[in-house]
This record gives C-alpha cells, structure tokens and sequence, in this order.
C-alpha cells in the first residue's frame, strides 16, 4: 500500500524559501503521478506542482512558475517542493499526493482540479509572513 508522509514546513518571512519533503513508500512501479496540493483557510484545495514518475514530466500552476521546483531523489523514494520567493499568498496546508496513471497527461488534470489522486499525506503547514 502506498503511503505517503510530508515534512518541511514551517514559517517564513516574505522572499524567503521552503523545501518540502514527501516520503513514499509502497509505490510498486514508475507509473505513477505524484505532486503537491495546497488549500489556505476557506478556500478550495488547489495543484501547484505535479511530477510524472515514468518519464519526469513536469506541470506547474501559474501562480509558482518560476519560483517553486518539483523533484524527485536518484531512488524515487522522496518527492520535493523547492519554494522560493515566498509571499502571503502561499500560506496553505501543503499536502502530496499520489496516483497511479497510465501516463502523464492526468498529471496535469489533476493540477487542474479535474480528478483526484488516491492516496494523500496529512499535510505540512507553511506559513509566511509579511
């Protein structure tokens, strides 16, 4: 079974940088979507990166192109959020999450809003202040 646990978060005064960190285990093969989600207090829960396993493809909202950087580790065990430039805006609960996929155009329905991964993580606050 697939499981998943973010760390990494914290607070930060505006212009400085994260690095999230999620561990995975249980992911038997490459074909798999993996990324990050966030929602700020009442609001809806958006994509903000996403990473297809397979080949490396890569989406990113528009809100953090530029600033945040998806990866992975050499054995694809750790997924990552480099976040630069924070501001504000980007205070939300972090969460990632996974999803098998046939390739990796869901990757980026699932940016999007339009399908969710099935397995999450308890999520990792960042809170950045001005």
């Amino acid at each position: 079974q697939v499981q998943l646990q973010e760390s990494g978060g914290g607070s930060v005064q505006s212009g400085g940088s994260l690095r999230l960190s999620c561990a995975a285990s249980g992911i038997p093969n490459s074909r798999y979507c993996m990324g990050w989600f966030r929602q700020a207090p009442g609001k809806e829960r958006e994509g903000v990166a996403v990473l297809y396993l397979n080949d490396g493809t890569t989406y990113y909202a528009d809100s953090v192109k530029g600033r945040f950087t998806i990866s992975q580790d050499n054995a694809k065990s750790t997924l990552y959020l480099q976040m630069n430039s924070l501001g504000p805006e980007d205070t939300a609960m972090h969460y990632c999450a996974a999803g098998w996929e046939f390739g990796p155009g869901r990757c980026l329905q699932y940016l999007v809003g339009n399908g969710v991964p099935k397995y999450w993580g308890q999520g990792t606050q960042v809170t950045v202040s001005s």
